[in-house]
């Protein structure tokens, strides 16, 4: 008699997560493309519109490890469901924003709801996959995340011209609402509770489910973790990066090199799609090679990419022609991306029975960069236009400030040692007891 043959569940479970991961960045990203129009309407400067930026970089740096750590008790089906509900609602409520500070307030709690998403996706990936899949899954994922973010620029961008700033919120705000409903009725925590698995995939997943309530975080083998401490700072310097693009490329593309909205969103996408596919290829090529489970490949890896990422950085920045230098923007965020599957495997790795937690501590680390990229391109650009700079003259030099800081994220891969918080969670395998 045949065995039976493992169903596939798990990638449908990947494609949901996928869906979750493009509406998160297209619902957090569009604000780039609106953010000129916010400026002329509400009468705000750049400095200004770097605290609206930044509010929601904070609020989502102070709730990411309590609510990653929310779903290592509660479980991620009830706390995902939460978090796209909240920041939707957050998303709808900025097109009714009349001001700086109802803009910066609503943006906070923005923050605040979407806070936690990755984390527990991250812990679905770590129960529903088995390990030699998970570096493919991660890969997919962060790719679709990154296609969100792509397709974000230009959808605002024309959406904007047809129906204004304050409508496009909303229309993106309806997306969030859909998936909660359909996800909190169809996904399950644990693999082997799903209808739609059978008994062989259960056992290629190879996971149980662990009890809702984990011990304790062991802080202080956590604060004295020089891994933890190289992936939250390389996550540091990766945000201070992507955040440039997230936040200001668009209003970059016309006050620098003079670029109309429409093609300013355009070639924003082109640059976010390049990131996609380097996020997609490096998951790929993490499973062909293994690369998370060699050090040596691991640093390889880390530190080539990102010296690649600041090269073709600074080539886009000698270019005269727009879409050679987004061409060359293109390909930094490509490198820059393909080693971020190699962060997550890395990161649910040393881990352990915590993912939600201290995955969400490593990952809150990016706030700094984040914030810092969000108000030091705002603030630099009003700066230097007091002074008398204007385009490529004013704007250009956060760039070359970005490319100090590729630099040192890849001098921290090449120097990276991966050592797990404590001992591994046991496997099904090793546990005589379990049934």
């Amino acid at each position: 008699m045949n065995a039976e043959a493992p169903t596939r569940t798990r990638f449908v479970v990947l494609g949901v997560l996928c869906l979750l991961a493009g509406i998160l960045y297209l619902d957090r990203i569009c604000i780039s493309s609106a953010l000129a129009p916010i400026q002329k309407d509400l009468g705000l400067s750049n400095t200004e519109a770097s605290y609206v930026l930044m509010a929601f970089t904070l609020a989502y740096g102070l709730f990411e490890v309590p609510t990653g750590r929310w779903g290592d008790l509660l479980g991620s089906r009830r706390v995902l469901t939460r978090i796209s509900v909240w920041w939707s609602v957050f998303t709808g409520l900025t097109g009714a924003c009349t001001g700086l500070w109802s803009l910066v307030a609503v943006r906070f709690l923005f923050g605040a709801g979407e806070a936690g998403a990755f984390p527990n996706v991250a812990r679905v990936l770590s129960r529903w996959f088995p390990d030699h899949e998970r570096g493919r899954a991660q890969g997919v994922l962060l790719a679709a995340s990154q296609i969100g973010g792509a397709l974000a620029p230009f959808l605002a961008a024309v959406l904007i011209v047809h129906i204004g700033w304050r409508w496009t919120f909303v229309v993106f705000a309806s997306t969030g609402i859909v998936w909660a409903i359909g996800f909190w009725r169809w996904f399950r925590d644990d693999p082997a509770t799903h209808p739609a698995v059978n008994a062989a995939e259960a056992a290629h997943i190879g996971r149980r489910a662990t009890a809702l309530a984990p011990p304790a975080i062991p802080w202080r083998a956590v604060l004295r973790s020089r891994s933890v401490l190289w992936l939250g700072t390389i996550m540091t310097c990766a945000s201070f990066n992507s955040y440039i693009y997230f936040s200001w490329y668009p209003k970059y593309l016309g006050a620098a090199r003079d670029i109309g909205p429409r093609e300013a969103g355009l070639m924003a996408s082109m640059v976010l799609a390049f990131a996609a596919l380097g996020t997609f290829t490096g998951g790929c090529v993490l499973d062909r090679l293994a690369l998370g489970a060699s050090t040596a490949r691991t640093r390889a890896a880390g530190g080539v990419s990102l010296v690649l990422a600041a090269t073709m950085l600074w080539c886009a920045l000698q270019c005269d022609r727009p879409w050679l230098a987004g061409l060359f923007t293109a390909l930094s965020c490509f490198a820059a991306q393909f080693v971020q599957t190699l962060w997550w495997t890395c990161a649910i790795g040393i881990s352990g029975r915590h993912v939600g937690a201290l995955f969400g501590l490593m990952n809150s680390m990016g706030v700094v960069g984040a914030m810092s990229s969000q108000f030091f391109t705002g603030a630099m650009a009003d700066w230097l236009g007091s002074q008398g700079r204007t385009g490529r003259a004013q704007w250009d030099p956060m760039f070359y400030v970005d490319i100090v800081v590729l630099l040192f994220a890849g001098l921290l891969w090449a120097t990276y040692r991966s050592v797990p918080v404590e001992p591994a969670e046991p496997t099904p395998g090793s546990d005589r007891g379990g049934a």
